[in-house]
């Protein structure tokens, strides 16, 4: 089985500061993990805001990259038009367009997020 993993799973895999790292951590472990332009562009603008981890572009696409590279993660274009997605309010809309793009793709959606109600999706816990 192949994970997508969503933006909070990919902060939590990455910084090793994240509260939920040693938990994303370990889950990851001989998982094979995917990303897309959404989880990635998450990361990176969470990363970098000042109210969120107040990191620097370069570091945080270095860390990135470095991640991608050493766990072999897998690219998959976010290919899904968004009007294919099946949110029912505004603060569902990404979480349920990576659950319907995991779901397009034969994947489970990887995320930390319990409320999120979709068949694609994996809980870590």
């Amino acid at each position: 089985m192949k994970y997508l993993l969503d933006v909070n799973t990919l902060l939590a895999a990455i910084w090793v500061n994240h509260p939920d790292h040693k938990k994303a951590d370990a889950w990851i472990q001989d998982k094979a993990l995917v990303t897309c332009p959404l989880s990635e562009l998450g990361f990176l603008r969470v990363s970098t805001n000042p109210k969120a981890l107040k990191s620097d572009l370069k570091t945080s696409r270095e860390l990135l990259d470095s991640f991608i590279t050493k766990r072999k993660v897998e690219f998959v274009p976010a290919d899904l038009p968004a009007l294919k997605s099946n949110a029912r309010k505004s603060e569902e809309v990404t979480d349920f367009y990576l659950a319907e793009l995991a779901f397009l793709k034969g994947m489970r959606l990887a995320t930390l997020d319990k409320h999120i109600s979709h068949s694609a999706i994996e809980v870590i816990v």
